[in-house]
C-alpha cells in the first residue's frame, strides 16, 4: 500500500512539475499522413494554444476521450482560438492500424505517431491516455493523467484560460 501511495504522489508531484510551463522538447514523431519525421516543437503555431492527446489504438479511454473531445471542439472553437493533434505512441509495426483508425474516424486534425518512445520519454509519463496544453509561446502549461467521462469540460475551461493570456 506504501508503494501505491508513493507510485501515486510521485506521480503527481511529476505532473505538477510539468505543468510549470516546460518547454516542448524537439524529440521526432512522425506525421502520418506526410510520412516524414518532424520534431515535435516544430508541430506547433506559434502564438496559438494547442491541446494534444497522447493515445494509442489498443486504449479504449483513450480513444473515448479523443471522441468526446472531437464532439465538442466546433462549439470550443467558437469560444476560443486553439489547435488540436493526437500523438500515438503505438509502436512502429502498428502504424498501418493508426492510419486506418485515424481515416475510419474521419479525423481532420494532425496526427503524428511516437514508435519508439522518445517522446513519452522526453516528456515524462508512462502510460496513457495523457494530454497535454501548450500555450501560445509553445510552452506545456497543463497536463493530465488518465482519462473520465466529462473530464473534456476541465480541458476546454483550460484551453479558455490560456487562450486569453
Amino acid at each position: 500500500m506504501k508503494k501505491m501511495i508513493l507510485a501515486a504522489l510521485t506521480l503527481v508531484i511529476s505532473s505538477a512539475a510539468m505543468a510549470q510551463s516546460t518547454d516542448l522538447p524537439n524529440t521526432p514523431v512522425k506525421d502520418i499522413n506526410t510520412n516524414k519525421k518532424v520534431a515535435f516543437n516544430k508541430t506547433f503555431e506559434p502564438g496559438k494554444v494547442t491541446l494534444v492527446n497522447f493515445w494509442a489504438t489498443w486504449c479504449v479511454p483513450c480513444k473515448k476521450e479523443i471522441k468526446n473531445v472531437r464532439k465538442n471542439i466546433d462549439a470550443w472553437k467558437k469560444e476560443a482560438d486553439f489547435n488540436y493533434m493526437t500523438v500515438s505512441v503505438d509502436e512502429a509495426r502498428a502504424e498501418s492500424l493508426v492510419r486506418s483508425y485515424a481515416k475510419s474516424q474521419g479525423w481532420d486534425f494532425p496526427y503524428y505517431i511516437d514508435t519508439n518512445s522518445d517522446l513519452m520519454r522526453s516528456l515524462n509519463f508512462r502510460t496513457v491516455p495523457f494530454t497535454i496544453i501548450v500555450d501560445k509561446n509553445g510552452k506545456v502549461v497543463y497536463t493530465h493523467q488518465g482519462y473520465e467521462e466529462g473530464s473534456e469540460n476541465e480541458l476546454f475551461a483550460k484551453i479558455k484560460e490560456y487562450s486569453k493570456k
